[in-house]
């Protein structure tokens, strides 16, 4: 671990502020411009959050936050523990963090010119180096974890198609087993693995995906929906077959269920959001039985565009058919299903905070997850009602593009 950062350093930086909230992402596209420059480190990231733009947006707001928290480094727990889990999945290693440091140093001074000083640099130097090991201390701890655990590991292990299923017409469903045979670590409920796939004439591509079956130690799956533009996607769904070999990192994330569940759940999604709540639906029902599963107050509630992209709802609809869930789902294009069963209801059109607020526990938990839009939307609101915080979890799909979510790790 580095030094505390002494109170001048903190001071410059500080200072630097301003500065940052006004060039902040001049920066960030700089740094990526030198870095991507580098085919081993290009190949660390996930280049379609690059062309979109995800990714400096995401730095630069996380640097941000780091400036004007450096004072009280505590607030930012969560943004650490989130780049750490992330880093991990994608294998990144100390050694990757000089290279990091050059292109993000050398960015400040293109960017800043002359307003960069000698001792600016020398304060962002250090800056830079403390946050890194403390990312790199905690990742070591997270490996080693991952290693020490029944059935997990480190680095890729190679997982083989053993079966896929359409779910709906834009999502595929993906059952992974490790290709040696031997168990799996268990993931929690919520949590996601990192790919590193192949495309051929495409090279290295990193990306990851919730795990939406319920735990086990024989295997996972995962479920992905068909991006226009998705490369890794679209190569999934016509390249991937049964018998396909991918590498998979071990699973990540803390937006997970609670242990012991104390107050009712309320799982909120939108478009392919749901992935990470089949995982948590079926460990729940699992464990309370279908005869109390609604009685608990599991709900589920689910926006999709028709009947055609609404994936695992006969799933769902069977279990609140037990009575293990109550569901609602809305659609907010084309007509409702033919079909009703009981314990779902369906609804046209789209969720709102004011329908939700309405029809669900007062002292529920939330967890949400979906398009940017839609959990901004939601979780403003829900706050706006009068929802603490503390009961509002959410997970992010790729780099986090907002203060809020830069500063939660769920």
């Amino acid at each position: 671990m580095a030094p505390q950062l002494d109170d001048t350093t903190r001071a410059i930086i500080t200072a630097c502020v301003p500065a940052l909230e006004a060039h902040g992402l001049d920066i960030t596209r700089e740094m990526y411009a030198r870095l991507l420059a580098d085919p081993a480190i290009s190949a660390l990231f996930n280049r379609s959050h690059q062309k979109n733009g995800e990714q400096p947006t995401a730095l630069a707001l996380a640097v941000l936050m780091y400036a004007r928290n450096i004072n009280d480094l505590g607030k930012l727990g969560g943004m650490v523990e989130r780049i750490a889990e992330k880093h991990v999945g994608l294998n990144i290693l100390p050694e990757h963090y000089p290279h990091v440091g050059t292109a993000l140093l050398g960015a400040i001074k293109h960017v800043l010119g002359d307003a960069a000083t000698p001792e600016i640099m020398d304060a962002w130097a250090k800056g830079y180096q403390f946050l890194a090991d403390v990312l790199i201390n905690r990742e070591a701890q997270l490996y080693t974890a991952n290693a020490d655990a029944p059935g997990g590991w480190t680095g890729w292990r190679a997982f083989t198609i053993r079966n896929r299923v359409a779910e709906s017409e834009t999502v595929m469903s993906f059952d992974l087993e490790p290709t040696d045979g031997k168990p799996v670590l268990p993931h929690k409920p919520g949590q996601y693995l990192s790919f590193n796939i192949t495309v051929p004439e495409q090279g290295s591509q990193r990306r990851n995906y919730s795990i939406s079956s319920a735990p086990s130690q024989k295997g996972y799956r995962i479920s992905v929906r068909r991006q226009p533009e998705g490369l890794v996607s679209n190569w999934l769904y016509d390249s991937a077959v049964v018998g396909t070999e991918l590498l998979v990192s071990a699973p990540a994330g803390s937006f997970i269920l609670p242990t012991p569940v104390a107050a009712p759940i309320v799982l909120l999604s939108a478009g392919v959001g749901l992935t990470p709540f089949q995982s948590m639906v079926d460990t729940l029902t699992a464990d309370i039985g279908a005869q109390t599963g609604a009685a608990s107050g599991l709900h589920y509630i689910h926006g999709t565009h028709s009947a055609q992209t609404e994936a695992f709802g006969p799933h769902i609809r069977a279990l609140a058919a037990k009575g293990a869930i109550k569901a609602d789902v809305f659609y907010s294009h084309g007509p409702l299903p033919a079909e009703q069963t009981a314990g779902t209801t369906a609804h046209q059109g789209r969720v709102t905070v004011e329908w939700v607020r309405a029809n669900t526990a007062p002292n529920a938990v939330y967890y949400i997850c979906g398009p940017e839009g839609f959990m901004q939307d939601m979780i403003s609101g829900l706050k706006a009602a009068g929802v603490p915080e503390n009961r509002l979890r959410h997970e992010v799909f790729g780099p986090a593009t907002t203060v809020e979510d830069t500063l939660c790790a769920a």
